[in-house]
């Protein structure tokens, strides 16, 4: 089988080029809107909200696909929260609990 030496698809470079274009306008233009958003009321709790909604909408579904594993870790997680307030510490005891519970079972 030969292989082919073309390392460049037709419009890769152009295509990665407007990717990143758009994507730094779209960080620029945050920053730009931050000065503007409420510093109080109910759009400044929504958005302090965000980070932990949008991160539990991608753990949940995954520790419910996990089964009794997944509920472990999220009792885990839950209980470090509720005792430490630290995300960092709770995303690590999740996932410990995680792997202590899969090497012992």
């Amino acid at each position: 089988m030969k292989m082919k030496t073309d390392l460049f698809i037709t419009g890769g470079v152009a295509a990665i080029l407007i990717t990143a274009a758009i994507t730094y306008t779209l960080r620029f233009g945050g920053l730009m809107l931050a000065d503007r958003l409420p510093r109080t009321g109910p759009v400044r709790r929504f958005l302090d909200a965000l980070p932990g909604t949008i991160l539990l909408s991608l753990v949940v579904p995954a520790a419910i696909h996990a089964g009794w594993v997944g509920a472990f870790g999220l009792v885990a997680c839950l209980a470090v929260y509720i005792k430490s307030k630290n995300l960092l510490l709770t995303m690590v005891s999740g996932v410990l609990a995680v792997w202590l519970f899969r090497l012992v079972s």
